[in-house]
């Protein structure tokens, strides 16, 4: 037999063999695009009145006049979006990488746009008038602000093989001395720098203890919660209601937006930004504590996957024992990303007060910690995906405040939807999900 007919029958023999792998994945994208569009159907098909109002602007006005729409096409439209990605899921098109992941990003946003049209047609609640469809995304973003702040915070330290369960901690009372530092020095930019510090030392505390008496790091984040909801509320019950002390210690100056700042240059930039329909009011139209958000999550992430100290970081986390043989001193990296996360949790803790509501109230920060924390898991420990969590969580908050009144579904199973979020991350649906080897694991040198 020559050697062409040998070929041609190896050849015939081979078996195209998928890994394991993207059978499952295919499978995971199947059945979500197919509930997507099962869900988009029954809207459309639930719908009775098409009609819809609908506003750029994240308010009515004069400026931003509702407008009439489809509702009843736009869901359709989405619903064809969801069929074709089934089918193409069905038929393993979908691929990976960045297409693959923007695919996913068109049906999540076909799915919310379907599903805010639906909750605002056919509307009963005659008490609350007409509501119409607002821009979501500038309260997404405030919102969402301190949770990005304290998702860089976690990333920081669990990179570096610290769990910070004390961001809770550190919002807490980052937002006091924020208050007090504003009401002290009448200036609201006074009031980030009380908040860095406080937040830096909360962090100093979780690296005494965690990193040179090895407490065990989770119990250690439980008890600065603790530490800070007790120290905290008993300062503020130490000011006195005398409106000529008070105002020195607890009637801070609250950050206005960009356009209103009176800062030179930026100020009008941003007010011509402002303009910019839908995005400009999202990116621009904000507080000088957003514009640090930005750059911050920038700066994190370049300080961890570009710099020479950032690899340092990744390496104590995965590896401290190898880390040290090639002369990297374990624990004092560990202390410097402990540090500079605090810095960033401490800047979350001032948007309860100086960022947005003023006074410190006790419990201000309302669990946010948490939420920070679920975000840095379902980000996978990684600044950008993280803050992306971060958004994904604001933005079902600015959905719930906004749908409420028209109670054609529950805002409370809204609220939830970023917790069972995080689990359907943390149990392996949407990809593996691994903290950093030596998270929370004390290093001694040998």
């Amino acid at each position: 037999m020559s050697a062409a007919v040998v070929t041609e029958v190896e050849q015939a023999d081979v078996v195209d063999v998928r890994d394991r792998a993207d059978v499952r994945r295919q499978v995971k994208l199947v059945v979500v695009f197919a509930i997507v569009a099962l869900l988009l159907l029954w809207f459309a098909l639930d719908i009775s009145n098409a009609t819809v109002s609908y506003t750029l602007g994240d308010t009515v006005s004069q400026d931003n006049p509702p407008k009439d729409l489809n509702g009843l096409a736009v869901v359709w439209a989405c619903f064809g979006v969801a069929l074709l990605a089934t089918g193409a899921a069905a038929i393993n098109k979908i691929p990976r990488g960045a297409l693959g992941a923007l695919i996913s990003v068109v049906v999540g946003v076909a799915f919310f746009v379907g599903f805010i049209v639906w909750s605002y047609a056919d509307q009963t609640n005659s008490l609350a008038g007409t509501l119409v469809i607002v821009n979501p995304l500038p309260g997404t973003v405030k919102l969402a602000t301190p949770l990005v702040f304290g998702a860089l915070a976690g990333c920081l330290c669990e990179r570096a093989g610290v769990i910070n369960i004390a961001i809770e901690g550190q919002f807490l009372t980052g937002a006091f001395f924020a208050s007090v530092a504003s009401s002290a020095f009448y200036s609201a930019e006074m009031g980030l720098l009380g908040g860095i510090v406080a937040g830096v030392g909360i962090a100093a505390l979780l690296a005494v203890f965690a990193l040179r008496y090895q407490v065990n790091q989770v119990v250690l984040g439980v008890v600065l919660i603790a530490l800070a909801t007790g120290l905290t509320n008993f300062l503020l019950s130490q000011i006195p209601d005398d409106p000529s002390i008070k105002s020195y210690l607890n009637e801070p100056l609250i950050l206005a937006p960009m356009p209103d700042a009176n800062m030179p240059v930026l100020s009008p930039i941003a007010a011509s930004l402002t303009k910019i329909p839908v995005i400009g009011p999202t990116l621009f139209n904000q507080t000088l504590l957003v514009y640090l958000m930005y750059i911050s999550v920038a700066f994190v992430t370049v300080l961890l996957f570009q710099t020479r100290w950032g690899l340092r970081v990744r390496s104590v986390g995965e590896h401290p024992t190898a880390a040290d043989t090639v002369g990297i001193k374990v624990n004092r990296i560990r202390w410097q990303a402990v540090l500079l996360g605090g810095v960033f949790a401490g800047l979350g803790g001032a948007y309860f007060t100086v960022g947005s509501t003023g006074s410190f109230d006790q419990d201000a920060s309302a669990g946010n910690g948490f939420i920070a924390l679920a975000a840095v898991i379902m980000g996978r420990w990684h600044p950008i995906w993280a803050s992306l969590a971060a958004l994904f969580f604001g933005f079902m908050w600015t959905l719930q405040s906004q749908l409420a009144l028209l109670g054609k579904f529950p805002p409370e199973l809204l609220r939830a939807s970023p917790y069972l979020a995080t689990i359907i991350a943390v149990a392996g649906f949407v990809g593996r999900v691994r903290p950093p080897a030596a998270d929370g694991e004390p290093y001694v040198k040998s």
